[in-house]
Order: structure tokens, then sequence, then C-alpha cells
């Protein structure tokens, strides 16, 4: 039996067509998780891309329009575990390194609250503020009940 060279041309074409639609939907549903430092180490070459940052909502700087579900914030760095291996530090008002985010068309998250940790998706814009599309919080590690008096 003699294969002929159309069917290798063909097979060839199907498997590039099959190659490139992998690799462009890839590229464009992949995003990069990172924290605020690393934002702010990278933020001209990340303008405009899709990213997830990771970080703490900064207390004094929540504004909240129910009307247009518009939720503007402050996101900080999540604060390292003190030495004694004691409780997270809290964010304060005047940390260097932070990101204004604007989320718009989206509910509040119910555990949003200063102070809490939170992942943002969204895209950094020319001016330093991340456009979200999803704000999610997160939960604390373990629950405590309540210290009876």
């Amino acid at each position: 039996m003699r294969i002929r060279p159309r069917f290798f041309i063909g097979v060839g074409l199907i498997a590039a067509a099959i190659g490139y639609l992998i690799f462009s939907s890839i590229r464009t549903t992949s995003e990069y998780y990172l924290t605020v430092p690393e934002v702010a180490a990278r933020e001209s070459e990340l303008g405009g891309q899709a990213i997830r940052v990771a970080g703490r909502v900064k207390p004094g700087n929540i504004g909240w329009d129910p009307n247009s579900l518009t939720l503007k914030f402050e996101i900080a760095p999540i604060p390292d575990v003190d030495a004694a291996g004691g409780a997270v530090k809290p964010v304060v008002a005047t940390d260097a390194v932070s990101f204004r985010v604007v989320a718009a068309g989206e509910p509040k998250p119910d555990m949003f609250a200063p102070g809490r940790d939170v992942i943002v998706e969204g895209k950094l814009g020319a001016d330093g503020a991340i456009t979200a599309t999803q704000v999610m919080t997160s939960c604390p590690s373990k629950y405590k009940p309540k210290q009876s008096q």
C-alpha cells in the first residue's frame, strides 16, 4: 500500500491548526498570580495584562456605591507573621506600596472589610490602578470561639 503525500500534508495542517489553537487559548486565558510588592516591581511590564493580585484591604480607603455596584479601595501587601509566630501584624494606612482598585458591576463580597485578605482579578492600568473584574475575600485559616468572661 502506498500512502500519498497529500495525506501527510493534510495531517500536518490539522496538527498545526490544533497546536495554534492550544497555544492561543493558553496565552489569552493565563493570568499572573502576584503579590502587591511583585506587581509594584514589575508594574511597567504588566500594564494592560490580566493579573491576579493577593493583598490586604487598606483601612480608611473603602468606597461602596450600591446603585452602580462600584467598589473602590486600596490593596496593600499582606504583612508577615512576627518572628515569635504570633498574630499577623495589621496593615497601617501609611504603607508605602499599595494599589487603587476599582471594581464595577459586581456585588461587594460578603466578608469584605478593612484588614481582610483579598484576591483581585483584573487589569493593571497605565495610571497604576487595577480595574477589577472580580474581588474575592479569603476566610480565616482558623475559627476561634469567643472567650467567655
